[in-house]
């Protein structure tokens, strides 16, 4: 059973800068291919940002040159370090989490909301 607690989530104006943390419990998050999604009210959840288990990053296109997902393996910790934000980033960020063994696992945090504005 793997855990996983996002928090740094708040309010913060255009241009400002927030670093999301997602801690995992139950399993190390450098053998699972680890994501943050968020999620706009009225909009389908969208995927920012994913780091495989080798460490490799891919990243939407709205936030390449601004995100960067991160890996603290001694912490057991993810990290989402967002800068520049703008009013479109506001939504809730959600940690994802998935491995296979015999078959595919997936876990998600509870979310933690960004709200960017002025």
């Amino acid at each position: 059973q793997v855990q996983l607690v996002e928090s740094g989530g708040g309010l913060v104006r255009p241009g400002g800068s927030l670093k999301l943390s997602c801690a995992a419990s139950g399993r190390t998050v450098s053998s699972c291919n680890m994501a943050w999604y968020r999620q706009a009210p009225g909009k389908q959840r969208e995927l920012v940002a994913t780091m495989t288990r080798g460490g490799s990053q891919n990243y939407t296109d709205s936030v390449k040159g601004r995100f960067t997902i991160s890996r603290d393996n001694a912490n057991n910790t993810i990290y989402l370090q967002m800068n520049n934000l703008k009013p479109e980033d506001t939504a809730v960020y959600y940690c994802n989490a998935r491995y296979w063994n015999l078959g595919l696992w997936d876990y998600w945090g509870q979310g933690t909301q960004v709200t960017v504005s002025s």
